[in-house]
Order: C-alpha cells, then sequence, then structure tokens
C-alpha cells in the first residue's frame, strides 16, 4: 500500500462523489495526477495538472483546456478524458489538520 499523500485542495470544494457517480468538481483526481490530457499540457506524469482551474462562483474545479477549447477539440476532448462518464478516481480523500 502506498503510503498517503498530501494533496491541498480548495476548503471549499464539494466531497469526492463515489466511483461512478458524476462528477462534481472535487478536482481530487486532477491534483493527484494529469489524465492524457493534462499530461502534454502540464509536460509531467506525476502531481497536480496545470490545466486545473478553480472555480470560485462555483465552487468547484474545472478544467481549464476543455474550457477554452473550441467546440470541435472540446468534444474529442471529452472522450479523451472520459468526461461525464463518472469518477473513476480510485482516491479516497480525509481532511488535513489545521
Amino acid at each position: 500500500m502506498a503510503p498517503p499523500r498530501i494533496i491541498l485542495i480548495q476548503p471549499e470544494a464539494p466531497p469526492k462523489p463515489a466511483l461512478g457517480e458524476p462528477c462534481n468538481g472535487c478536482g481530487l483526481c486532477c491534483l493527484a495526477e494529469p489524465c492524457p490530457v493534462g499530461m502534454v499540457l502540464s509536460l509531467k506524469r506525476h502531481g497536480a495538472c496545470s490545466a486545473l482551474r478553480w472555480d470560485g462562483a462555483a465552487s468547484r474545479y474545472v478544467c481549464g483546456a476543455m474550457a477554452s477549447a473550441p467546440w470541435p477539440l472540446n468534444r474529442l476532448m471529452r472522450r479523451w478524458i472520459a468526461a461525464g462518464i463518472g469518477c473513476d478516481a480510485a482516491l479516497e480523500s480525509a481532511p488535513g489538520k489545521p
């Protein structure tokens, strides 16, 4: 079993949904490691994706790459990262100590 990792996350972020449940913008998956699109944009395979953006008005994380991509590319990116399929992050989170 891998040792626990500390991932800094916005306190207002929603809790991680159960596996298979719809994405709610908790950001945990993208803060842990980038998806294939994020690997290209971030130029790294580990750590937080540099394309991840916090939307304070909606109190959720969003993919900055998808949000700024034109329609044909946005559609392809949604397929590459399985957007809308459901949570596939087999991660557990626990609140940190203040």
